[in-house]
């Protein structure tokens, strides 16, 4: 018996031993193919021309230069674009997760036909095309007076948005065990308060992945703001009309600045991103 065991096991063995070096490679494989184009605009913005645009272009600049950022931050053209982009992302942000995560409870405790035809409702909305919606929102709030306003440009982004972080968040929930309601009922604790004291909390690496979401979608969106402006642009409309102007440098600088926000609230919202939360919480 034990010969058959030992038999059998040796081939997952000789398949183990490789995957085990070829994981990490291929996880640090990955992670420098998705830093590489940050790397690249942040290089470029700092170095010298002839550095990048000569015969041969070097990977590593050895004497960076910061004038490219100071001629596009002495413009004074970004400023206003990068604070109604902050504004607009973190307030479609708030929003939505205060609109989608209750929505998303009551979905993830309905009986389960009811719950997976109103997920696959969620995700058939994302699958219209964003253009043509656009176009009729933008018509519409041109109507009641939504052009180049923040309300406008965050419930356009609201509705792009909400679906999908409410498809996210309906998983979440789906994964938090009803005996920690149980338990909070038990203890006398109302419905609205096992939600904020119990349920919110052990959901918080959803809620983050989903915020998250949100944020990039909002700071990266360009459809909605192209429609439904015509003065004051966001960021990610003044880094396109600053395309054609400029040099090179200059345009890697104005694209870094699109950039940093986006790192900023990676490293804030990653610490949410916690494996095993849930672990114990039954027990405990």
């Amino acid at each position: 018996m034990s010969r058959t065991v030992g038999h059998r096991g040796a081939p997952r063995d000789r398949l183990a031993r490789p995957l085990r070096i070829l994981f990490p490679l291929w996880v640090l494989g990955s992670t420098l193919l998705v830093l590489f184009p940050i790397y690249l605009v942040f290089m470029v913005s700092v170095a010298p021309g002839i550095a990048i645009f000569g015969e041969r272009p070097a990977l590593l600049v050895t004497h960076p230069t910061l004038r490219f950022w100071m001629r596009v931050i002495a413009r004074g053209d970004l400023w206003a674009p990068l604070l109604k982009s902050l504004t607009v992302a973190s307030l479609t942000t708030m929003a939505a997760v205060a609109t989608a995560a209750p929505a998303a409870y009551v979905i993830a405790r309905l009986p389960a036909r009811l719950r997976y035809g109103l997920l696959i409702g969620l995700l058939v909305t994302r699958m219209f095309p964003e253009f043509a919606i656009g176009v009729s929102v933008a018509t519409r709030f041109a109507r009641v007076g939504l052009v180049d306003d923040y309300l406008g440009l965050i419930l356009a982004h609201l509705i792009g948005a909400l679906p999908f972080i409410a498809w996210i968040l309906v998983g979440t929930f789906e994964a938090i065990p009803r005996e920690l309601e149980e338990a909070a009922a038990i203890d006398g604790t109302s419905r609205l308060g096992t939600l904020l004291r119990v349920i919110v909390p052990a959901a918080t690496p959803g809620i983050a992945v989903a915020a998250l979401f949100v944020w990039l979608y909002s700071w990266n969106e360009f459809l909605y703001a192209r429609l439904l402006t015509t003065s004051q642009n966001t960021l990610p409309l003044q880094v396109f009309q600053a395309i054609d102007r400029g040099t090179k440098q200059q345009m890697a600088a104005v694209a870094a600045v699109l950039l940093l926000p986006i790192l900023c609230v990676v490293s804030v919202l990653q610490r949410y991103l916690r494996p095993g939360t849930l672990a114990g919480a039954v027990k405990g």
